[in-house]
This record gives C-alpha cells, sequence and structure tokens, in this order.
C-alpha cells in the first residue's frame, strides 16, 4: 500500500467526506478542460490535470498520457507534443516547437516537435527551445532554466543553457499525480475501497 492509499484509508468517514467534496468540486473543472481538449483534436488518457486556456488552444498535434499534470498554456502546438505517463509540468513553463530559418531570405518558419517521456518533471518557469527534441524518461529540468538540446533518461539538468549536474536515483512510480493539484477525484475514491479490502 502507497503512502497515499495509507493516508486516505486512515481517514476518519467525516474527513474522508470532506476531501472527497473538496475533489468533486475541482472534479468538475479538470473534466471539462479534458473533455474540450478532445473535442478540439488532441488525445488525452485518463487522469489529466490541465488548465482550460491549454484545452482551447489544443488540437490534434497535442497527445498527453495518463496521470498527468500540467499547469501551464505556453505550449506550442503548432508542431506535435507528445507527453508521456506520470509527467509533471510546472506554470509558467513554456515550451517552442517552431523556429526561422535565420539563413533564408524568406525567413520560412522551421517546424520541430517535443517528445516528453515517462516521469518527468518539468517545474515551474521553464523555456524549452524548438533545438530540444526530447526529454527521456525520468528526466528533471530545474527551474528557471532554458534547455536547449535533449535531456538524458533520469538526467537532472539546469542553467542557462541547461546542463546535466546529476542523474535521479528513481523516479516517482508511487507518486499520485493528479493530486497535487486535487485532481484525483476517482484515484481518491478508489483508495478508498482498500480500507474495506483490507479489514
Amino acid at each position: 500500500m502507497t503512502e497515499y492509499e495509507k493516508d486516505i484509508t486512515s481517514r476518519t468517514y467525516f474527513h474522508y467526506l470532506k476531501g472527497l467534496i473538496a475533489r468533486w468540486k475541482q472534479h468538475f473543472k479538470y473534466d471539462r478542460a479534458v473533455r474540450i481538449a478532445r473535442k478540439r483534436g488532441a488525445t488525452v488518457g485518463e487522469n489529466v490535470v490541465m488548465p482550460l486556456s491549454l484545452a482551447k488552444a489544443a488540437n490534434s498535434n497535442l497527445k498527453i498520457g495518463d496521470h498527468v499534470s500540467i499547469q501551464t498554456d505556453k505550449i506550442d502546438l503548432r508542431n506535435p507534443v507528445t507527453i508521456g505517463n506520470h509527467v509533471i509540468i510546472g506554470s509558467e513553463t513554456e515550451i517552442i516547437t517552431t523556429s526561422h530559418n535565420i539563413d533564408s531570405e524568406e525567413w520560412e518558419h522551421k517546424h520541430y516537435g517535443l517528445t516528453i517521456e515517462d516521469y518527468v518533471w518539468i517545474p515551474t518557469r521553464v523555456m524549452i527551445l524548438p533545438s530540444c527534441r526530447k526529454i527521456e524518461m525520468g528526466g528533471v529540468v530545474s527551474s528557471g532554466s532554458v534547455v536547449v538540446k535533449d535531456v538524458e533518461t533520469m538526467s537532472v539538468v539546469g542553467g542557462n543553457p541547461a546542463k546535466e549536474f546529476k542523474k535521479r536515483k528513481c523516479v516517482h512510480k508511487n507518486l499520485v499525480v493528479e493530486s497535487l493539484l486535487g485532481g484525483d477525484y476517482h484515484t481518491y475514491k478508489k483508495a478508498r475501497l482498500l480500507k474495506t479490502k483490507y479489514r
């Protein structure tokens, strides 16, 4: 049993209901955002938290896995952006996928894209430039960093330009990512059922 599950199963019924009501309110907000994003052509998995502003800008270039928390709407969707499972993206982070050909008199667009693999954490105020095409599994980017190249598996990078300064020892596999912003209504209810199961 994870710490999340232990916490919920140890609550009194009143305390559990209080938490359920708070999550119920958030559920409608996040569920609406996911429905809008899907209607606009995005592929969105289960237990995803995203701002309504991002959902309204979504298109078929956006693909999001399961158990994902996104706090920013500054994602350039002129090119494909694929986000894996259990990914956390913080507020004011900006992802740019399009540039210009500076060696052309026509100044035409150069189109790229970005793949963010499972268990990546991109916190607050990170800028990811088009020259970064992939953040591999378990990658972490420090707040305020400017990412100009790919991030390797389990790398922790930071700075401007971002450089690796250590390797991550494990991923956040027991974290209920959607709970970070109170979007864990279904997971919360499901965890409570474990109390009856283990009696």
